[in-house]
């Protein structure tokens, strides 16, 4: 299992290496000056050039991203064009806010997914199947951001039970806990139903497993079946679904964190793309993407230890 793990660890690195040349690339190739952006509207073409020179915009694009990563490798993501402050104090300030929101989301998904869609293979093709899978599918339906805004009528403004927005603590205290309860509900409902949805397909295809009907022949009780022997094999596709899923939660938090009013890094993302900070949108996409590739290797060195069956060496 090593070699498999030193394997994903170099293939890593690979992506992440490819991912700065695209991010770059891409913002390199975006329209706009944001020489002219930092110089401000009523600068001369002598003080554009100024701000060009200084933020070494006037070099080839091999040179520029050749800096860019010179500067990566010592943890230096510049300077943010519109607050002239440190990208990486701006995102350790944030960071804590969307990871708070996308934990809690999937926490809430495992809790409620998994054992819905356990029950719903336990019960298949019973009401409370029934009921479950055309919930789960209304969940994938629903855009989070209208959900989002239909909670914060009904629960803020109608009701008064919490807060409409804002996220100043972590959700395990009493005020983090109400501050975060609508918007991990609204961001999580998609993640909830393709929990529910996948460990039913799951559970169902174990359930009708030979080891299964062994352990049935031998006398065994439902519960012990379906703990001990069925669903450790039935995690393996939910243990995939989730750092999938993790990812998504990421990026779905730049969409309610805008309704919700959460100044994290999602937020910061769609003001530095309003304002063409450059530097911002390549640091921020950049995190969001090295969070995604780590998760997933943590999911894949968490195969080997679910199913012994799974060896790489």
């Amino acid at each position: 299992m090593g070699r498999y793990i030193g394997k994903r660890i170099v293939q890593m690195f690979l992506l992440l290496v490819a991912l700065t040349f695209i991010v770059f690339a891409s913002l390199y190739l975006a329209p706009g000056d944001p020489a002219q952006m930092v110089a401000g509207p009523s600068a001369t073409e002598e003080d554009i050039a100024h701000v060009r020179t200084a933020l070494g915009l006037d070099q080839p694009f091999i040179v520029q991203y050749a800096i860019y990563l010179k500067n990566l490798l010592t943890f230096n993501l510049g300077t943010s064009y519109s607050t002239h402050q440190p990208i990486a104090t701006e995102i350790a300030i944030r960071l804590p806010n969307t990871l708070n929101l996308a934990l809690a989301s999937m926490i809430l998904s495992i809790l409620v997914g998994v054992p819905a869609g356990i029950i719903a293979a336990l019960r298949k093709d019973k009401l409370i199947d029934n009921a479950l899978t055309t919930t789960s599918l209304a969940g994938i339906s629903i855009p989070n951001f209208w959900l989002g805004t239909m909670l914060i009528y009904l629960f803020s403004v109608k009701l008064r039970w919490f807060p409409s927005g804002g996220m100043n603590a972590p959700f395990w205290t009493a005020q983090g806990f109400k501050q975060i309860v609508l918007p991990a509900i609204a961001l999580s409902t998609a993640t909830i139903a393709s929990f529910t949805r996948i460990g039913r397909s799951s559970m169902l295809e174990v359930m009708q497993s030979d080891y299964i009907r062994t352990a049935k022949s031998k006398g065994l009780s439902s519960w012990l079946i379906v703990v001990v022997h069925a669903l450790r094999n039935a995690l393996i596709p939910l243990v995939t679904q989730f750092g999938t899923s993790f990812g998504g939660l990421l990026g779905g938090a730049i969409i309610t964190e805008q309704v919700f009013v959460v100044n994290g890094i999602g937020t910061y993302l769609i003001n530095a793309i309003n304002t063409r900070n450059y530097p911002v949108v390549q640091s921020t996409v950049l995190i969001i993407a090295a969070m995604f590739i780590l998760i997933n290797l943590g999911v894949d060195i968490m195969y080997s230890f679910i199913d012994p069956r799974i060896r790489y060496d």
